[in-house]
């Protein structure tokens, strides 16, 4: 074989040997991958007796040439000797054998960059089998290449853990293929929607609302054109969590209980010490957004102290000069305290920190961790402990978005 140049025939063998001869005429070969039975590896025998001057062979035995698993494992067995033999194009030859074999290499190579052929004819004698002579060797795609199943794939294992970035990838090589007019309409709105997830996820809430009104209406109209139950019901979800954008929208530059949901993004995708440095933020908002809803006060801005609360102005100054969330929840309980409050957000979390110790022993894995004062890692353990603590007082994350 030259090497460079070579093409590899991975080939089913039955019991008759002229059909196998005629797909070694017409892929000419530099190399054979043989896929036979006890039963028939007498037929590859003799295709190496008449051509191993001039090809390399290599032939893999199926104990059970009717067992679908052991099939599909010997495919992959002769993939991995066809890329050791450096073979630049791969066929693989379904025409001999048995139903099993031809279904088990289908299985095994599909969505791996073999083309496929299959022998046939219209003349045939009463077993059925193409006559010698009349042979057509037909050449079959790879239906995972037309349909972009393996980008498909990507893109919604890539969405379902909220990697974003990578989903938008796997959108732009599925567009890079041919598609109808409808497909490419639908995977580039489809896009639109990724990136207004990504941007939303990025606390880029208005960018996330004008891509959503612009791509979200449109695809979803084209999968219920299509039928297309799965993705119908994704859409459909995704727009009825637009009522949470908007409501972010309208609060822009206000606290809001967000950071919550999106830390269970980050957590989604195994990056628990960004995630728990998010819920060690979400409280601090969360108080914040406890008190401006029930008071109309932002407890960092001055300016709100208007009318009866300008005489609690001083807690402004000390809630902004605390220097962690320990002093931000004492500040935040006196502000409280001094209103004629009690048992609010603010004053319970901080004597669960200062008087039970439960959230100061679970805050501490967050200031021991690389993204704070230390250098230990966090683990799915450790978020889990303070996000569940969190629920305790009703602090609970947005849905999840749709999963595909």
């Amino acid at each position: 074989m030259q090497e460079g140049a070579n093409t590899v025939l991975i080939l089913s063998v039955g019991q008759t040997i002229e059909p196998l001869e005629f797909a070694l005429a017409e892929h000419t070969p530099q190399g054979v991958v043989f896929v036979a039975s006890q039963g028939t590896q007498a037929v590859a025998g003799e295709l190496v007796r008449r051509y191993g001057n001039s090809l390399r062979f290599h032939t893999l035995l199926l104990d059970d040439p009717e067992d679908l698993g052991e099939v599909f494992r010997k495919g992959r067995e002769a993939l991995q000797k066809a890329l050791e033999w450096e073979a630049r194009t791969i066929v693989a030859d379904i025409t001999g054998g048995t139903k099993t074999m031809s279904a088990g290499l289908v299985l095994a190579l599909t969505g791996q960059g073999v083309t496929f052929s299959y022998v046939g004819g219209e003349q045939r004698d009463q077993m059925g089998r193409v006559k010698s002579g009349s042979e057509r060797l037909r050449v079959l795609e790879d239906p995972t290449f037309r349909y972009g199943l393996r980008e498909w794939e990507g893109f919604r294992r890539a969405w379902n853990q909220c990697d974003y970035r990578a989903a938008q990838d796997f959108l732009s090589e599925l567009l890079a293929r041919p598609l109808s007019p409808s497909e490419r309409r639908f995977y580039q709105h489809l896009q639109g929607i990724t990136e207004g997830l990504l941007a939303w996820d990025l606390f880029r809430h208005e960018e996330a609302r004008a891509k959503l009104r612009e791509h979200l209406e449109p695809a979803l109209g084209i999968a219920e054109a299509w039928g297309h139950g799965a993705k119908v019901r994704v859409l459909q979800a995704l727009q009825e969590g637009q009522g949470r954008l908007e409501q972010i929208c309208k609060r822009k530059g206000k606290p809001t209980f967000a950071l919550l949901a999106n830390a269970e993004r980050r957590a989604a995708r195994g990056r628990y010490d960004d995630a728990l440095a998010r819920l060690y933020r979400a409280i601090e908002m969360a108080i914040e957004a406890d008190i401006f809803e029930r008071e109309g006060v932002l407890i960092y801005d001055e300016k709100t102290f208007a009318g009866s609360y300008q005489q609690h102005i001083g807690w402004a100054g000390r809630y902004n000069e605390a220097s962690g969330l320990r002093e931000a929840l004492q500040v935040a309980a006196g502000f409280d305290g001094a209103l004629g409050h009690t048992n609010t957000l603010s004053q319970r979390l901080y004597s669960d920190y200062t008087t039970t110790g439960r959230l100061g022993n679970l805050l501490k894995w967050r200031n021991e961790s690389i993204l704070a004062h230390g250098s230990r890692p966090v683990g799915e353990q450790e978020y889990a402990r303070l996000r569940d603590y969190l629920r305790e007082f009703g602090l609970e994350p947005a849905p999840a978005w749709p999963h595909w």
